[in-house]
């Protein structure tokens, strides 16, 4: 990218001094392999020693994604990468994961509109959160669910009972030092067709197959409005729309999985009515929050995604920690992990 990523920076270095300070452990020194390179923040894991993760919640979050069969972000492994934000939502919300009443507390912070937390159906065991959650079937059209790899799936996710007795799923989305480049090469709809064009000319490109896979979706989506094309066409073209661009691409495929898991409730097992979709983002990630989209028309990143849906009550963006915080109680070991190694 070309302008510097200011709260990336700021954390790479933050937490390349956590790792010099021996917050991961004595032996941890950093300059771990990622990608086939070594990097000050990236942790020298072996096999059997974890220490991205959360000491209490190691064997747990191993055994839960190897039980429910789910890949780790980059492997079959958790990353050594500290700044992962999949570990940091597996680090905030592993601990309470079969904790109701912790759950329960965690999303009437929201809203405080909830009477249960539910046990979700696609966990091996009794769980009230949970991560890499995809849908029972395939509703949109991508070939098949698979936890974490290949298909539209939400970082985590909760199911509950409002105080009108009406059930909700509520996926969440985690972001922690995430941004996105802009430029006409970050088109996913374009992808083979004006950039990366495939060498068999058999093969349909990638962005004609997401075209062909949501397309039709989001014209049909209560949720989403359908939006002006960036290049030239009509606003019944998507073809390089906002919605083609991240990380608006990852919110309209979540929200229609939302929507699909609604209308298909007679047929999956979670059954629920009604949805609503959380943003985690460092309220300091001014890199992601902040930045100028040039695809719509320089807005920073709420207000273009908030000109995209139609009940703004249905999407909400929380800081990470505002989200844990009222819990903090009820897990002062877990709040103090997270305050020294995440909060600022």
């Amino acid at each position: 990218m070309s302008k510097t990523r200011v709260f990336y920076e700021a954390e790479k270095a933050r937490q390349t001094s956590l790792i010099k300070d021996g917050f991961f452990g004595a032996s941890e020194k950093g300059n771990g392999d990622f990608k086939g390179k070594p990097y000050s923040f990236v942790l020298q894991q072996s096999n059997k020693v974890f220490n991205n993760l959360y000491e209490p919640i190691r064997d747990k979050a191993l055994a839960y994604f190897r039980e429910n069969k789910i890949d780790w972000w980059a492997g079959k492994l958790p990353t050594g990468h500290v700044l992962s934000s999949q570990i940091a939502c597996v680090n905030f919300l592993m601990a309470i994961r079969k904790d109701p009443i912790a759950v329960l507390t965690l999303i009437n912070g929201v809203r405080n509109q909830f009477k249960e937390v539910l046990p979700i159906p696609c966990d091996t065991d009794e769980s009230y959160i949970a991560f890499e959650a995809v849908s029972k079937l395939d509703h949109l059209n991508e070939d098949g669910p698979t936890r974490g790899s290949n298909c539209t799936s939400v970082d985590a996710l909760v199911y509950a009972i409002d105080n009108n007795g009406e059930k909700w799923i509520i996926p969440i989305e985690w972001k922690y030092t995430e941004s996105y480049d802009d430029c006409n090469s970050s088109d996913k709809s374009n992808e083979g067709i004006t950039y990366k064009k495939e060498t068999n000319p058999k093969k349909k490109p990638k962005g004609k197959v997401r075209l062909d896979r949501y397309s039709n979706l989001i014209k049909k989506s209560k949720q989403l409005r359908s939006v002006p094309t960036f290049v030239n066409g009509n606003d019944y073209d998507l073809q390089g729309s906002i919605y083609f661009y991240e990380p608006f691409y990852q919110l309209m495929r979540q929200t229609l999985w939302a929507e699909q898991m609604i209308e298909h409730k007679d047929t999956e097992d979670i059954k629920a009515n009604h949805y609503l979709h959380l943003h985690i983002i460092p309220s300091q990630d001014t890199d992601l929050l902040d930045k100028k989209y040039r695809p719509s028309k320089g807005n920073n990143m709420e207000d273009t995604w908030r000109a995209c849906i139609v009940d703004q009550s249905k999407y909400v963006i929380v800081n990470p920690q505002q989200f844990i915080s009222p819990v903090k109680d009820m897990y002062p070991d877990l709040w103090d992990y997270l305050s020294k190694r995440y909060f600022i």
